[in-house]
Protein backbone atom coordinates (compact mmCIF):
# COMPACT_ATOMS: atom_id res chain seq x y z
CA UNK A 1 0.00 0.00 0.00
CA UNK A 2 1.70 3.32 -1.13
CA UNK A 3 1.97 6.17 1.87
CA UNK A 4 -0.78 8.09 0.20
CA UNK A 5 -3.22 5.67 0.80
CA UNK A 6 -2.35 4.92 4.69
CA UNK A 7 -2.60 8.76 5.22
CA UNK A 8 -6.04 8.83 3.98
CA UNK A 9 -6.92 6.12 5.46
CA UNK A 10 -5.51 7.08 9.19
CA UNK A 11 -6.97 10.70 8.41
CA UNK A 12 -10.64 8.71 8.17
CA UNK A 13 -9.79 7.09 11.00
CA UNK A 14 -8.78 9.43 13.35
CA UNK A 15 -11.93 11.79 12.13
CA UNK A 16 -14.41 8.58 13.29
CA UNK A 17 -12.51 8.48 16.27
CA UNK A 18 -12.73 11.73 16.82
CA UNK A 19 -16.12 12.08 16.36
CA UNK A 20 -16.49 8.97 18.79
CA UNK A 21 -14.45 10.60 21.35
CA UNK A 22 -16.86 14.16 21.38
CA UNK A 23 -19.58 12.18 22.36
CA UNK A 24 -18.05 10.22 25.65
CA UNK A 25 -17.02 12.00 28.65
CA UNK A 26 -14.42 14.17 29.66
CA UNK A 27 -13.46 11.67 31.81
CA UNK A 28 -12.59 9.31 29.04
CA UNK A 29 -11.13 11.67 26.61
CA UNK A 30 -9.03 13.28 28.92
CA UNK A 31 -6.28 10.17 29.34
CA UNK A 32 -6.57 8.85 25.88
CA UNK A 33 -5.51 12.21 24.54
CA UNK A 34 -3.09 12.66 27.65
CA UNK A 35 -1.04 9.25 27.20
CA UNK A 36 -2.19 7.80 23.96
CA UNK A 37 -3.18 10.87 20.93
CA UNK A 38 -1.66 13.86 22.05
CA UNK A 39 1.99 12.08 22.88
CA UNK A 40 1.94 10.19 19.55
CA UNK A 41 0.89 13.71 17.47
CA UNK A 42 3.38 15.44 19.11
CA UNK A 43 6.52 12.99 18.44
CA UNK A 44 5.34 13.39 14.76
CA UNK A 45 5.81 17.01 14.72
CA UNK A 46 8.74 17.32 16.79
CA UNK A 47 10.26 14.81 14.31
CA UNK A 48 9.86 16.71 11.52
CA UNK A 49 10.17 20.38 13.39
CA UNK A 50 13.40 18.65 14.44
CA UNK A 51 15.09 18.84 10.32
CA UNK A 52 13.09 21.65 9.40
CA UNK A 53 15.69 24.97 10.02
CA UNK A 54 18.62 22.93 8.60
CA UNK A 55 16.45 21.87 5.18
CA UNK A 56 15.48 25.49 5.19
CA UNK A 57 19.16 27.05 5.11
CA UNK A 58 20.75 24.12 3.07
CA UNK A 59 17.62 24.12 0.47
CA UNK A 60 18.50 28.03 0.29
CA UNK A 61 21.97 27.74 0.50
CA UNK A 62 21.86 24.70 -2.84
CA UNK A 63 18.77 26.66 -4.09
CA UNK A 64 20.55 30.07 -4.44
CA UNK A 65 23.59 28.63 -6.04
CA UNK A 66 22.15 26.53 -8.42
CA UNK A 67 19.95 29.18 -9.93
CA UNK A 68 23.87 30.58 -11.05
CA UNK A 69 24.18 34.02 -11.35
CA UNK A 70 22.70 36.83 -9.58
CA UNK A 71 20.24 37.75 -12.24
CA UNK A 72 18.36 34.77 -12.75
CA UNK A 73 18.44 34.95 -8.64
CA UNK A 74 16.66 38.60 -8.58
CA UNK A 75 14.14 37.29 -11.47
CA UNK A 76 12.92 34.27 -10.10
CA UNK A 77 13.02 36.23 -6.47
CA UNK A 78 10.84 39.26 -8.36
CA UNK A 79 8.53 36.35 -10.32
CA UNK A 80 8.22 34.46 -6.65
CA UNK A 81 7.26 37.39 -4.46
CA UNK A 82 5.07 38.93 -7.29
CA UNK A 83 2.90 36.21 -7.22
CA UNK A 84 2.85 35.63 -3.76
CA UNK A 85 1.34 38.79 -2.87
CA UNK A 86 -1.26 39.11 -6.07
CA UNK A 87 -2.65 35.52 -4.83
CA UNK A 88 -2.63 36.97 -0.93
CA UNK A 89 -4.42 40.10 -2.26
CA UNK A 90 -6.59 37.71 -4.20
CA UNK A 91 -7.39 35.36 -1.18
CA UNK A 92 -8.99 38.03 0.79
CA UNK A 93 -10.93 39.75 -1.70
CA UNK A 94 -12.27 36.17 -1.74
CA UNK A 95 -12.61 35.86 1.54
CA UNK A 96 -14.85 39.26 2.10
CA UNK A 97 -16.68 38.33 -0.66
CA UNK A 98 -18.12 35.21 0.70
CA UNK A 99 -18.19 36.47 4.04
CA UNK A 100 -20.45 39.14 2.95
CA UNK A 101 -22.90 37.09 0.64
CA UNK A 102 -23.64 33.79 3.39
CA UNK A 103 -23.38 36.17 6.17
CA UNK A 104 -22.49 33.99 8.90
CA UNK A 105 -22.79 36.40 11.97
CA UNK A 106 -25.58 38.22 10.71
CA UNK A 107 -28.23 36.17 13.28
CA UNK A 108 -26.32 37.48 16.04
CA UNK A 109 -26.88 34.87 18.54
CA UNK A 110 -23.48 34.96 20.37
CA UNK A 111 -22.93 35.92 23.38
CA UNK A 112 -20.09 38.47 23.30
CA UNK A 113 -19.99 39.65 26.77
CA UNK A 114 -17.35 36.76 28.46
CA UNK A 115 -15.19 37.18 25.30
CA UNK A 116 -11.46 38.16 26.08
CA UNK A 117 -8.43 37.75 23.80
CA UNK A 118 -5.25 39.55 23.99
CA UNK A 119 -4.56 42.37 21.47
CA UNK A 120 -1.55 42.55 19.09
CA UNK A 121 -0.49 45.25 16.80
CA UNK A 122 0.76 44.72 13.43
CA UNK A 123 4.51 45.44 12.88
CA UNK A 124 5.26 48.54 11.12
CA UNK A 125 6.62 47.26 7.46
CA UNK A 126 10.29 48.87 7.61
CA UNK A 127 11.02 47.74 11.03
CA UNK A 128 10.16 44.35 9.10
CA UNK A 129 12.32 44.97 6.18
CA UNK A 130 15.59 45.76 8.75
CA UNK A 131 14.68 42.74 10.67
CA UNK A 132 15.34 40.34 7.54
CA UNK A 133 19.13 40.79 7.83
CA UNK A 134 20.00 38.63 11.12
CA UNK A 135 22.59 40.70 13.35
CA UNK A 136 23.55 37.21 14.64
CA UNK A 137 22.79 34.08 11.70
CA UNK A 138 23.37 31.72 14.88
CA UNK A 139 21.09 32.94 16.87
CA UNK A 140 18.25 32.91 14.02
CA UNK A 141 18.81 29.86 13.69
CA UNK A 142 18.03 28.85 17.13
CA UNK A 143 14.82 30.71 17.28
CA UNK A 144 13.63 29.59 14.32
CA UNK A 145 13.43 33.02 12.48
CA UNK A 146 12.99 31.63 8.85
CA UNK A 147 13.33 35.24 7.19
CA UNK A 148 17.09 36.00 8.76
CA UNK A 149 17.49 32.22 8.20
CA UNK A 150 16.71 32.47 4.36
CA UNK A 151 18.08 35.98 4.21
CA UNK A 152 21.75 34.06 5.48
CA UNK A 153 21.06 31.39 3.24
CA UNK A 154 20.38 33.50 0.02
CA UNK A 155 24.14 35.45 0.67
CA UNK A 156 26.26 31.95 1.19
CA UNK A 157 24.37 30.69 -1.97
CA UNK A 158 25.17 33.43 -3.78
CA UNK A 159 28.94 33.89 -3.00
CA UNK A 160 29.22 30.26 -3.61
CA UNK A 161 28.00 30.73 -7.05
CA UNK A 162 30.44 33.73 -8.12
CA UNK A 163 33.13 31.68 -6.71
CA UNK A 164 32.52 28.41 -8.17
CA UNK A 165 35.68 25.71 -8.27
CA UNK A 166 36.83 28.02 -5.25
CA UNK A 167 34.25 26.83 -2.89
CA UNK A 168 33.38 23.29 -4.88
CA UNK A 169 34.40 21.55 -1.56
CA UNK A 170 31.81 24.00 0.33
CA UNK A 171 29.32 22.99 -2.12
CA UNK A 172 29.79 19.73 -2.34
CA UNK A 173 29.40 19.73 1.71
CA UNK A 174 26.07 21.13 1.54
CA UNK A 175 25.06 18.54 -1.09
CA UNK A 176 25.89 15.80 0.79
CA UNK A 177 24.30 17.32 3.92
CA UNK A 178 20.95 17.83 2.27
CA UNK A 179 21.48 13.95 1.24
CA UNK A 180 21.20 13.34 4.92
CA UNK A 181 18.55 15.49 5.24
CA UNK A 182 16.39 13.79 2.39
CA UNK A 183 17.05 10.45 4.26
CA UNK A 184 15.43 11.70 7.27
CA UNK A 185 12.65 13.20 5.78
CA UNK A 186 11.99 9.64 3.96
CA UNK A 187 12.65 8.03 7.54
CA UNK A 188 10.23 10.31 8.96
CA UNK A 189 7.53 9.79 6.45
CA UNK A 190 6.98 6.28 7.27
CA UNK A 191 5.71 7.62 10.27
CA UNK A 192 3.25 9.60 8.73
CA UNK A 193 -0.14 7.61 8.79
CA UNK A 194 0.03 7.25 12.93
CA UNK A 195 0.87 10.90 13.51
CA UNK A 196 -1.71 11.85 11.34
CA UNK A 197 -4.49 9.71 12.97
CA UNK A 198 -3.40 10.75 16.42
CA UNK A 199 -3.61 14.79 15.83
CA UNK A 200 -6.61 14.68 13.87
CA UNK A 201 -8.72 12.29 16.39
CA UNK A 202 -7.33 14.99 19.32
CA UNK A 203 -8.08 17.70 17.13
CA UNK A 204 -11.95 16.52 16.74
CA UNK A 205 -12.48 14.97 19.79
CA UNK A 206 -11.47 18.12 21.89
CA UNK A 207 -13.62 20.45 19.70
CA UNK A 208 -16.43 18.75 20.18
CA UNK A 209 -19.83 18.14 18.37
CA UNK A 210 -21.14 21.28 19.87
CA UNK A 211 -18.40 23.40 19.37
CA UNK A 212 -19.01 22.57 15.70
CA UNK A 213 -22.45 23.01 15.05
CA UNK A 214 -22.84 26.63 17.02
CA UNK A 215 -20.07 27.99 14.54
CA UNK A 216 -21.56 26.26 11.64
CA UNK A 217 -22.05 29.16 9.15
CA UNK A 218 -19.01 30.50 10.30
CA UNK A 219 -17.08 27.11 9.13
CA UNK A 220 -18.91 26.68 5.55
CA UNK A 221 -17.58 30.00 5.00
CA UNK A 222 -14.46 29.39 5.01
CA UNK A 223 -13.74 26.02 4.07
CA UNK A 224 -16.10 27.44 0.59
CA UNK A 225 -13.74 30.73 -0.11
CA UNK A 226 -10.76 28.08 0.55
CA UNK A 227 -12.19 25.93 -1.83
CA UNK A 228 -12.78 28.45 -4.40
CA UNK A 229 -9.17 30.32 -4.22
CA UNK A 230 -7.94 26.14 -4.60
CA UNK A 231 -9.95 25.36 -7.35
CA UNK A 232 -9.89 28.42 -9.46
CA UNK A 233 -7.03 30.85 -8.47
CA UNK A 234 -4.31 28.44 -8.45
CA UNK A 235 -5.95 26.02 -11.13
CA UNK A 236 -5.96 28.97 -13.74
CA UNK A 237 -2.83 30.03 -12.28
CA UNK A 238 -1.24 26.78 -13.49
CA UNK A 239 -3.23 26.35 -16.57
CA UNK A 240 -2.70 30.05 -17.55
CA UNK A 241 1.01 30.82 -16.53
CA UNK A 242 2.28 27.79 -16.58
CA UNK A 243 0.58 26.33 -19.34
CA UNK A 244 0.71 22.56 -17.84
CA UNK A 245 -3.09 20.65 -16.26
CA UNK A 246 -4.23 21.79 -12.73
CA UNK A 247 -5.32 18.16 -12.21
CA UNK A 248 -1.63 16.72 -13.12
CA UNK A 249 -0.28 19.13 -10.59
CA UNK A 250 -3.13 18.00 -7.35
CA UNK A 251 -2.84 14.53 -7.59
CA UNK A 252 1.04 14.43 -7.70
CA UNK A 253 0.64 16.75 -4.72
CA UNK A 254 -1.82 15.59 -2.64
CA UNK A 255 0.54 13.66 -0.52
CA UNK A 256 2.21 16.68 1.08
CA UNK A 257 -1.69 18.57 0.73
CA UNK A 258 -2.79 15.47 3.64
CA UNK A 259 0.67 15.72 5.82
CA UNK A 260 -0.32 19.71 6.08
CA UNK A 261 -3.93 18.58 6.95
CA UNK A 262 -2.55 16.35 10.01
CA UNK A 263 0.21 19.11 11.31
CA UNK A 264 -1.89 22.37 10.81
CA UNK A 265 2.02 24.04 10.38
CA UNK A 266 3.47 25.11 6.96
CA UNK A 267 6.94 24.89 8.34
CA UNK A 268 6.48 21.23 9.41
CA UNK A 269 5.25 20.27 6.44
CA UNK A 270 7.86 21.59 4.46
CA UNK A 271 9.95 19.29 3.73
CA UNK A 272 7.57 16.51 3.06
CA UNK A 273 6.36 18.97 0.31
CA UNK A 274 9.48 19.90 -1.39
CA UNK A 275 10.28 15.96 -1.80
CA UNK A 276 6.71 15.76 -3.24
CA UNK A 277 7.10 19.06 -5.48
CA UNK A 278 10.45 17.70 -6.90
CA UNK A 279 9.69 13.78 -6.97
CA UNK A 280 5.89 14.03 -8.27
CA UNK A 281 5.91 17.36 -10.19
CA UNK A 282 9.34 17.08 -11.21
CA UNK A 283 9.51 20.53 -10.29
CA UNK A 284 13.63 21.51 -10.63
CA UNK A 285 15.07 21.40 -7.07
CA UNK A 286 17.28 24.56 -7.29
CA UNK A 287 13.94 26.54 -7.80
CA UNK A 288 11.59 24.45 -5.24
CA UNK A 289 14.50 24.75 -2.71
CA UNK A 290 14.59 28.38 -3.21
CA UNK A 291 10.47 29.40 -3.71
CA UNK A 292 8.89 26.75 -0.99
CA UNK A 293 10.71 27.27 1.80
CA UNK A 294 10.21 31.28 1.06
CA UNK A 295 6.83 30.83 0.80
CA UNK A 296 6.56 28.78 3.63
CA UNK A 297 7.31 31.99 5.70
CA UNK A 298 5.94 34.73 3.56
CA UNK A 299 2.55 33.19 1.60
CA UNK A 300 -0.15 32.04 3.66
CA UNK A 301 -3.27 32.67 1.18
CA UNK A 302 -5.37 30.12 3.21
CA UNK A 303 -4.64 32.14 6.56
CA UNK A 304 -5.81 35.27 4.84
CA UNK A 305 -9.19 33.58 3.62
CA UNK A 306 -9.71 32.91 7.31
CA UNK A 307 -9.04 36.57 8.26
CA UNK A 308 -11.43 37.87 5.87
CA UNK A 309 -14.20 35.90 6.55
CA UNK A 310 -13.40 35.74 10.68
CA UNK A 311 -13.06 40.01 10.26
CA UNK A 312 -16.22 40.24 8.24
CA UNK A 313 -18.14 37.05 10.81
CA UNK A 314 -17.00 39.57 13.82
CA UNK A 315 -18.30 42.84 12.64
CA UNK A 316 -21.53 41.01 11.47
CA UNK A 317 -21.89 39.78 15.53
CA UNK A 318 -20.69 43.13 16.74
CA UNK A 319 -23.25 44.75 14.41
CA UNK A 320 -20.57 47.27 12.95
CA UNK A 321 -20.52 48.53 9.68
CA UNK A 322 -17.38 48.55 7.65
CA UNK A 323 -16.43 50.77 5.35
CA UNK A 324 -14.70 50.72 1.85
CA UNK A 325 -11.61 52.38 3.67
CA UNK A 326 -11.53 49.51 6.69
CA UNK A 327 -11.71 46.81 3.65
CA UNK A 328 -8.63 48.14 2.04
CA UNK A 329 -7.33 48.50 5.25
CA UNK A 330 -8.03 44.59 6.10
CA UNK A 331 -6.55 43.77 2.85
CA UNK A 332 -3.14 45.68 3.59
CA UNK A 333 -2.70 44.67 7.08
CA UNK A 334 -3.30 41.14 6.12
CA UNK A 335 -1.08 40.80 2.95
CA UNK A 336 1.54 42.98 5.36
CA UNK A 337 0.92 40.82 8.41
CA UNK A 338 1.75 37.34 6.62
CA UNK A 339 5.50 38.33 5.96
CA UNK A 340 7.57 37.27 8.63
CA UNK A 341 4.63 35.23 10.56
CA UNK A 342 6.05 31.95 11.92
CA UNK A 343 4.42 28.90 9.70
CA UNK A 344 3.10 27.29 13.16
CA UNK A 345 -0.20 25.94 14.61
CA UNK A 346 -2.60 28.75 15.62
CA UNK A 347 -0.45 31.20 14.08
CA UNK A 348 -3.57 33.03 11.82
CA UNK A 349 -5.09 34.08 15.42
CA UNK A 350 -2.21 36.14 16.23
CA UNK A 351 -2.61 37.52 12.79
CA UNK A 352 -6.22 37.90 13.01
CA UNK A 353 -6.25 39.93 16.23
CA UNK A 354 -3.50 42.35 14.12
CA UNK A 355 -6.01 42.81 11.23
CA UNK A 356 -8.50 43.41 14.17
CA UNK A 357 -7.07 46.26 16.27
CA UNK A 358 -5.69 47.56 12.70
CA UNK A 359 -9.62 48.82 12.04
CA UNK A 360 -10.94 49.32 15.28
CA UNK A 361 -12.74 45.77 15.65
CA UNK A 362 -13.13 44.44 19.21
CA UNK A 363 -10.26 41.60 19.28
CA UNK A 364 -12.33 39.89 21.79
CA UNK A 365 -14.61 38.97 19.18
CA UNK A 366 -11.60 35.98 18.21
CA UNK A 367 -12.86 34.00 21.54
CA UNK A 368 -15.90 33.03 19.28
CA UNK A 369 -14.10 31.21 16.72
CA UNK A 370 -11.25 29.76 19.02
CA UNK A 371 -13.27 26.36 19.40
CA UNK A 372 -13.19 25.48 15.48
CA UNK A 373 -10.04 27.45 14.73
CA UNK A 374 -7.92 24.06 14.98
CA UNK A 375 -9.80 22.27 12.48
CA UNK A 376 -9.95 25.35 10.07
CA UNK A 377 -6.03 25.43 10.60
CA UNK A 378 -6.13 22.26 9.16
CA UNK A 379 -7.18 23.42 6.08
CA UNK A 380 -6.17 26.40 5.45
CA UNK A 381 -2.23 24.80 6.07
CA UNK A 382 -3.02 22.99 3.27
CA UNK A 383 -3.82 25.78 0.72
CA UNK A 384 -1.23 27.62 2.11
CA UNK A 385 1.65 24.98 1.04
CA UNK A 386 -0.38 24.38 -2.33
CA UNK A 387 -0.21 28.26 -3.05
CA UNK A 388 4.32 27.19 -2.58
CA UNK A 389 3.79 24.62 -4.58
CA UNK A 390 2.07 26.14 -7.29
CA UNK A 391 4.18 29.25 -7.59
CA UNK A 392 7.51 26.55 -7.62
CA UNK A 393 5.86 24.70 -10.40
CA UNK A 394 4.74 27.15 -12.69
CA UNK A 395 8.17 29.06 -12.16
CA UNK A 396 9.65 25.26 -12.84
CA UNK A 397 7.56 24.58 -15.89
CA UNK A 398 8.37 27.80 -17.30
CA UNK A 399 12.18 27.67 -17.26
CA UNK A 400 12.09 24.06 -18.56
CA UNK A 401 10.06 25.60 -21.89
CA UNK A 402 13.06 28.58 -21.81
CA UNK A 403 16.17 25.98 -21.72
CA UNK A 404 14.05 23.98 -24.41
CA UNK A 405 13.65 26.51 -26.67
CA UNK A 406 17.67 27.76 -26.13
CA UNK A 407 18.30 24.63 -27.20
CA UNK A 408 16.56 24.52 -30.45
CA UNK A 409 19.36 25.01 -33.27
CA UNK A 410 18.66 28.27 -34.89
CA UNK A 411 18.23 28.42 -39.00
Amino acid sequence: MSLTKKIIIALILGVIVGVGLSFSSPELFAPIDTYILNPIGQLFLNLIMMIVVPIVFVSIVLGTAGLGEPAKLGKIGLQTISFYIVTTAVALIIGLGVGYILEPGKEGVFDVSSAEYEAASAPPIMETLINIIPTNPIEAMTTGNMLQIIAFAIFIGIALAVLGEKTSGISRLFEQFNEILIFLVNLIMKTAPYGAFALIASAIGDAGLDALGSMAMYMVAVIIALIIHGAFTYSLAIWGLGKASPLKFYKGFFPAMSVAFSTSSSSATLPISMRVAQENLGVRKSISSFVQPLGATINMDGTAIMQAVATIFIAQVYAISLGFTDIVMIILTATLASIGTAGVPGVGLIMLAMVLNQIGLPVEGIALIIGVDRLLDMLRTSLNITGDATCAYIISENEKRNDSKKAQPTI
